[in-house]
């Protein structure tokens, strides 16, 4: 009488034959039911939704959306196994927070190490560090893009296509075009991964993008507005102006 199964594995990965690697790992381990097999992070973030694993192999270095903006879109619920080529900046973070990671190409003593170490994760309920992801970003690296998440629909938004965020609650708007998506992530973080020689933090509740500020007005007697270039008006507090009279004086 087969194992039944206690774990629904995602193996996700662009590399038909490192999914076929993995694959013939699992099949001594009867107790590990392969839900779905991804070939990008699109794929990836959906899955995740219809078939609620709870294991993940995850590909680092994939195109479009990367292994962390995986990990970034679907939180921390699930343990993740990240498999990767050889990215030493990742593999200290995957070390420092005590995660899992087999180097490619995949061996089966390594592979049964971090299986047995997942299925404690997995009885344990235990969390995956919020943190990670930033922390396997190789240094000073400011986003590009950010991932947004809403269902299982992904938006990238290019930051050079980004007018302004807006703080709300436990969420941030990123406006861009006209449009606002909302996103679960503080102003706070969001800031610390935005390029400060683009983006300022004119407010506590917004964050814009310089090259969109056309002009500063006054407003009342110690308040200023940023008038941006599609005629939005953003309220400046006086430590914001102060950083955009410092970056304006910066550009000469």
């Amino acid at each position: 009488m087969p194992a039944k199964s206690t774990i629904r594995a995602l193996l996700v990965d662009d590399e038909d034959l490192a999914r076929h690697v993995l694959r013939e790992l699992l099949k001594s381990h009867p107790e590990v039911e392969i839900a779905a097999e991804c070939a990008n992070g699109f794929e990836a973030v959906k899955a995740v939704a219809e078939q609620r694993p709870n294991l993940i192999f995850l590909d680092v270095q994939m195109p479009k959306l990367t292994g962390f903006d995986v990990l970034e879109l679907i939180g921390t619920e699930i343990p993740v196994i990240f498999v990767t080529a050889y990215d030493q900046h990742a593999m200290r973070a995957f070390e420092v927070h005590a995660v899992d990671y087999l180097l490619k190409p995949v061996g089966r003593e390594r592979f049964e190490a971090a299986l047995t170490r997942a299925k404690d994760r997995v009885a344990e309920k235990k969390l995956m560090p919020s943190e990670l992801a930033a922390a396997a970003r190789p240094p000073q690296q400011f986003l590009d893009r950010v991932v947004i998440r809403d269902g299982t629909r992904v938006t990238l938004i290019p930051v050079a296509k980004l007018d302004y965020v807006e703080a709300q609650d436990d969420y941030v708007a990123l406006a861009s075009h006209g449009a606002k998506h909302l996103k679960q992530q503080t102003i706070a973080s969001l800031e610390a991964a935005l390029d400060p020689a683009r983006f300022v933090r004119i407010h506590r509740s917004y964050i814009v993008n310089f090259e969109r500020v056309a002009r500063i007005e006054p407003y009342g007697k110690d308040s200023r507005l940023a008038i941006l270039t599609d005629g939005t008006r953003l309220p400046v507090s006086r430590a914001g102006y102060a950083r955009l009279k410092s970056l304006l004086d910066d550009r000469g």
